[in-house]
């Protein structure tokens, strides 16, 4: 995976909160539907695979409640936007690879909203290594990445790429992580169109609407993975990624498999209890990825059908 060495990188869209944030300490009370956390992270993590392997929603773990605020830190924001400021450095560091991946999957939602004749609204993402309070209640670095409906917010702890490979067995790499990435914005794309509230009915299976929600989401992952290298940077009018190769698919796949919740209950319990799948089995999360990679057609991303 390479980036444009002159693109110029948008960290505006990045809030940086890592040594800031405030501890959780629990819920905040109960909170609407909206306000539960989307992707569970993406798997839930190990901390919390123990809830998801048993069915438990993260907001019965203290994610759910009212907003808060997480404004970036001044000098946080200022750091990265003089450490992140163009490809080259989205070539060198993961944090700013992270931000030119956000940079790009939102160029891509917003013209492919404009091309549907509607308006893409931006969702920052929030880097945090540390327990704080988001618009969905406590979150901690260790339930992986997540999204938050009600602060339309993506919370990632770069820490956590590591244990994808080191806990979940993932091959990991650049694209391992940009499939995250896209995978959570997916939410925020079902947020913006309705899914995510119109799906929210609290149950769990093979054939939920949880699962369905998050191979959708893995599907959008793909339709942007299909775009990515024509996804043209605002500011130069080039694209900011210019290479994708085959290699990094195949990682995207894996990193998909890896966090399938056949997978994450056989290491965490020795067993598979499909019953309480709420992201979908390896097969799955590939074959979704896989159909948006494939047919670059948001049509074909309908999981409800």
């Amino acid at each position: 995976m390479q980036f444009d060495d002159n693109a110029k990188l948008d960290t505006s869209q990045v809030q940086d909160q890592r040594g800031g944030g405030s501890s959780g300490g629990g819920p905040f009370g109960g909170g609407a539907p909206s306000g539960k956390v989307v992707g569970g992270g993406i798997v839930g993590l190990i901390v919390v695979v123990i809830g998801i392997v048993l069915g438990i929603s993260p907001n019965q773990m203290g994610l759910s409640g009212s907003a808060t605020d997480t404004a970036p830190r001044t000098g946080a924001a200022a750091d990265l936007a003089q450490t992140c400021a163009t490809g080259r450095d989205a070539n060198t560091q993961e944090q700013c690879r992270i931000v030119a991946v956000v940079n790009s999957v939102q160029a891509y939602w917003t013209n492919e909203f404009r091309q549907r004749g509607g308006t893409y609204q931006p969702a920052p993402t929030v880097f945090f290594d540390r327990p704080m309070r988001t618009g969905c209640g406590a979150a901690d670095p260790r339930t992986g990445p997540f999204y938050c409906p009600v602060d339309r917010k993506v919370y990632i702890d770069l820490n956590f790429f590591a244990t994808l490979q080191s806990q979940f067995g993932a091959e990991g790499g650049p694209f391992a992580e940009s499939y995250v990435v896209a995978h959570e914005y997916g939410h925020h794309v079902q947020n913006l169109l309705g899914t995510l509230r119109a799906a929210q009915d609290g149950r769990t299976g093979a054939t939920s609407k949880s699962v369905r929600v998050e191979l959708q989401a893995d599907c959008y992952a793909g339709l942007w993975s299909k775009n990515a290298t024509m996804t043209i940077n605002p500011a130069t009018g080039r694209p900011l990624i210019t290479a994708v190769t085959a290699d990094d698919i195949t990682r995207g796949l894996d990193a998909a498999a890896a966090v399938g919740d056949d997978t994450i209950q056989s290491r965490a319990q020795g067993r598979v209890t499909p019953d309480n799948w709420t992201h979908g089995s390896s097969a799955q999360r590939q074959q979704w990825f896989a159909t948006g990679l494939r047919t670059g057609d948001l049509a074909r991303c309908d999981t409800f059908g």
